[in-house]
């Protein structure tokens, strides 16, 4: 039967693939530890106390309506508390949209800003920003980065591309590295796009900036910065994607914002009013309620990603010690989020029965089966199949089931000639 041509090129998820081929193992018994979704074992990690009180109550008190299209006013208003303490932005209520989760305002800022045919520059690896290009028929610019800067894009990078681009997407710290920008590398980007809209006439869209930091609470020593703190003048230009999903342990409960120029953020109110992509009333009555004690947000917040950091290091730790072994690995330090960029240089290698290894999806299929490890491929974030790299997210595991599967993953890599 035929469908659209939207539908019918349409690329699903390589992480949801290799999630469900992982879930489907453990169904018939298999013991997998599962690097793959950016998700929380919600056993080892669950939400606020504070938090589930509150969400409990709010369903006692029968808050089961429709909520504002734009959020709760109490929430919007926590919202823009936080982000004045947090970060020292200045951004009032009526500028910040809710949504259920970050990835409806993803969308809706590629609707409100992209026409088809308008190019949008994006790096690789990075998340979603190719099927959300192909969502909106832009001319999707991927730029391609490095081990050198931490798989992040320099403004050398990005400066050929910016010309005529109508939307320019980055992350920091980014998904899938968990690597962050430095104060110096994104004030050479903001400066580039500062001065491509003084050439642009009023009669042409402006370059805009989403800067989803959803991970921006998740950050392990290295400084969090952000476009506006250092631009005043990228407020114009720039809207923000943040949220509570990674930062409270979240995921399920659906709560995320968007904030920037009062336009943007109107537009992006009324596509939304017909998705039906609202946060449920009572997750954002308990989310607005929680924020009123900052004192427990922030002490959530350094005693979760403590956990995390200690599960990434044992992690990096463990891949260190393969690469000292003579293993063809190599990691990267851990800045932020949850996730450890792997390097696994197996790519035209031998399985036992003689069968090749001939790119980065059968390498991680191979992992499954015979080490009983599931790891995501940058190739699932925009990269080529030949690419040896792969992103591993700690927090569906405990840290002694991290190292547990380390062995086992030593053992199927030394099987590989």
């Amino acid at each position: 039967m035929k469908v659209s041509k939207l539908a019918a090129n349409l690329i699903g998820s390589e992480i949801v693939k290799i999630g469900n081929e992982v879930n489907d193992l453990k169904a018939k018994g298999a013991e997998i530890a599962n690097l793959t979704i950016g998700d929380l074992n919600s056993n080892i990690y669950p939400i606020p106390a504070k938090l589930k009180e509150e969400i409990q109550k709010a369903y006692q008190n029968n808050l089961t309506n429709y909520p504002p299209a734009n959020g709760l006013l109490s929430l919007r208003k926590q919202v823009s508390n936080d982000l004045k303490n947090r970060w020292n932005l200045e951004y009032s209520p009526d500028d910040i949209l809710i949504t259920a989760g970050s990835r409806p305002l993803i969308y809706a800022v590629y609707k409100t800003i992209v026409d088809e045919g308008d190019k949008v520059v994006y790096p690789t690896p990075s998340w979603n920003n190719n099927h959300y290009a192909y969502l909106t028929s832009a001319d999707a610019v991927e730029v391609k980065t490095t081990q050198a800067n931490n798989f992040l894009p320099t403004a050398d990078d990005l400066r050929p591309h910016l010309p005529g681009t109508v939307l320019l997407a980055l992350c920091s710290p980014l998904n899938p590295t968990g690597t962050m920008f430095t104060k110096e590398q994104l004030t050479e980007i903001c400066e580039l796009i500062l001065d491509e809209n003084k050439k642009r006439g009023e009669d042409e869209k402006p370059l805009y900036l989403m800067y989803d930091q959803i991970y921006s609470n998740l950050t392990f020593g290295a400084e969090h910065v952000d476009p506006v703190s250092l631009f005043p003048e990228m407020k114009e230009y720039t809207i923000y994607i943040e949220g509570i999903s990674k930062c409270l342990a979240a995921t399920g409960v659906r709560v995320g914002w968007g904030f920037g120029p009062a336009h943007i953020i109107d537009k992006m109110k009324a596509l939304l009013t017909h998705v039906g992509a609202w946060a449920p009333k009572p997750e954002q009555e308990a989310t607005a309620r929680y924020f009123e004690n900052p004192e427990d947000v922030n002490a959530f917040i350094d005693d979760f990603k403590g956990k995390l950091e200690v599960s990434l290091k044992v992690l990096h730790a463990g891949i260190q010690d393969l690469k000292g072994k003579g293993f063809a690995v190599e990691s990267i330090e851990p800045m932020g989020a949850m996730y450890l960029t792997i390097k696994l240089d197996y790519i035209g290698k031998a399985k036992p029965d003689g069968t090749v290894i001939e790119n980065s999806s059968d390498l991680v299929f191979y992992l499954i089966n015979d080490a009983g490890v599931a790891l995501v491929p940058f190739s699932a974030f925009g990269e080529a199949k030949s690419e040896p790299w792969f992103r591993a997210s700690v927090g569906g595991l405990a840290t002694d089931e991290i190292s547990l599967m380390m062995p086992k993953l030593e053992n199927a890599l030394n099987n590989l000639k």
